[in-house]
């Protein structure tokens, strides 16, 4: 069966040249591997971009408005991170939580800032700066948070993007044309959602 698996992931791939594959079990418990080996690929082989996006599966991107928040001139080129930051967040010590954290991994109250996994951009600096850190962070299974102790560790604040309607993580359905028209990046419930906002973002405004 592995096999088998193995070799139509090859073949997709010899149609699309889309993916991208290394040697962990894909759980939620390893999203921090997969993080880092993202960053470790895009260090590899994207040095002539600009920005990086990670998003997960069930967001819908509105490339339109994410390609003129990054030519803003406002939006820093370099040591930028963005998304839907939190602030201020809570290590939580139950252990009957999905977020469980206990004390001897970190002993703090508070987590660092870090922008939501959902989604988030960061300049094409930040990789090897995170990549060059993470051998001082104690392994951790939240990716977002590890990143957040990454940044910490090299001096770097995330940043909030310039409208709290650009990232949004729980909303109510369908958006209206006018939340889209601001939106870059938003989670949604079905791939028909998604396909159904890419099309309406092409005329959606307020």
């Amino acid at each position: 069966m592995q096999k088998q698996q193995q070799e139509r992931l090859k073949q997709e791939n010899l149609q699309h040249h889309d993916l991208i594959q290394s040697d962990f079990q894909d759980s939620y418990r390893n999203l921090t591997i997969k993080t880092m080996m993202m960053l470790e690929w895009l260090v590899a082989h994207c040095v002539k971009a600009s920005y990086i996006m990670k998003v997960d599966s069930d967001i819908f991107v509105h490339v339109y408005n994410l390609v003129k928040l990054l030519l803003n001139p406002n939006t820093a080129k370099q040591n930028y991170m963005s998304g839907l930051v939190w602030w201020h967040s809570p290590v939580l010590r139950n252990p009957s939580n999905k977020f469980y954290m206990p004390e001897a991994v970190i002993a703090e109250p508070e987590y660092p800032p870090y922008p939501l996994g959902m989604a988030y951009v960061m300049s094409l600096d930040l990789p090897g700066k995170i990549l060059g850190v993470s051998p001082q962070i104690k392994p951790l299974y939240i990716e977002d948070v590890y990143l957040g102790l990454c940044l910490t560790r090299l001096g770097i604040s995330p940043i909030d993007p310039p409208e709290n309607t650009m990232f949004v993580v729980k909303t109510t359905h369908p958006l209206s044309d006018c939340s889209i028209s601001k939106v870059i990046a938003v989670t949604t419930t079905s791939i028909s959602q998604i396909t159904s906002y890419w099309k309406r973002s092409k005329q959606a405004k307020c």
